[in-house]
């Protein structure tokens, strides 16, 4: 197996821009609603065990 260079002049690093404030709010959000609606899962499940 042969190893990989870079050629001159290019850079294989990859940086990404920051996040503005919005960015994160909405990440922030998104995440928020995920957990919520992971955690109603888990008790409907659950509720459900205990049912049966």
């Amino acid at each position: 197996m042969e190893l990989l260079k870079e050629p001159k002049g290019v850079d294989f690093v990859i940086q990404s821009k920051p996040l503005t404030n919005k960015d994160r709010e909405e990440i922030s959000k998104f995440i928020s609603e995920y957990k919520l609606k992971n955690n109603i899962k888990q008790l409907v499940n659950s509720y459900k065990k205990e049912l049966v």
